[in-house]
């Protein structure tokens, strides 16, 4: 059999490998070239398998994340140091943007965002809710007003995130109402934050991103008795049939930092 497989073989590349008597076989020129080369092919493949392995053993490897400009403001760096901490072998790269790229195509492990995912190929990972508030820099003169409904808003200017060009407030009583209309908008959520804290009009922001502006003073939250909706945190992969430790250990841990901020 292992005769018949050789002659098929040198048939299928057109070279003799092997030199045949009857009580010898040496390999012809063609024949150790092909030896070599195939033990290379072999040990290649041999370094690749137990390197994907290993991927799917202990955190090693790229990790590559896609997440909002807003995520590059701290929010990354106490579970992206712990993540650094867990295996030497291991290294990140961040790219922040709007809204999610193409995860597949950009070569990335997870995406975060405010949204699921719903396509066929990804799976979406909830890791958090977190709240808003509506804000104006200390700065302007809203700040100082005595607000107690909405409508008296509406001498000043709403600055907006433009995918999220209104917001619905929900006051007493289940009172209900809509912030609209306004006066500027911006693609860039970091960008909408600036645009706030430089006094430009009121803004509804995501509490986590502007929680060391209010702590500090340079914002002042708006009619605390009047709620906004939660809006949720998730992680979007490709949904292969094995995840990698370090993008599951990724999402361990994001999640777990996100729970508690």
């Amino acid at each position: 059999a292992i005769s018949q497989q050789l002659r098929k073989l040198e048939e299928d590349i057109g070279q003799q490998l092997v030199n045949r008597n009857s009580r010898h076989l040496s390999l012809t020129e063609a024949g150790r070239i092909y030896y070599r080369t195939s033990k290379e092919l072999l040990a290649t493949a041999q370094q690749g398998q137990q390197e994907i392995d290993a991927l799917l053993q202990s955190p090693s490897g790229e990790l590559r994340i896609l997440a909002p400009e807003g995520f590059g403001g701290g929010l990354l760096s106490k579970p992206l140091r712990q993540l650094l901490q867990s295996s030497e072998r291991i290294s990140v790269a961040v790219t922040l943007g709007e809204g999610y790229d193409d995860i597949v195509a950009s070569g990335a492990d997870l995406a975060l965002g405010f949204t699921p995912v719903d396509k066929e190929g990804f799976k979406s990972y909830q890791l958090a809710t977190w709240s808003q508030v509506l804000c104006v820099a200390q700065s302007h003169p809203l700040s100082t007003e005595s607000l107690s409904h909405p409508e008296q808003l509406k001498e000043h200017p709403f600055i907006v995130y433009d995918h999220l060009p209104a917001h619905e407030l929900s006051g007493p009583d289940d009172e209900r109402y809509l912030l609209a209309h306004p006066k500027l908008s911006v693609n860039s959520m970091q960008a909408l934050i600036q645009f706030t804290v430089d006094g430009l009009g009121f803004a509804v922001l995501p509490q986590k991103e502007v929680q060391h502006y209010l702590a500090n003073g340079e914002l002042v939250e708006l009619l605390p008795d009047w709620q906004l909706p939660d809006y949720q945190v998730f992680a979007v992969v490709a949904n292969y049939p094995t995840m990698s430790v370090k993008t599951r250990q990724a999402i361990e841990l994001l999640e777990s930092y996100f729970t508690i901020l």
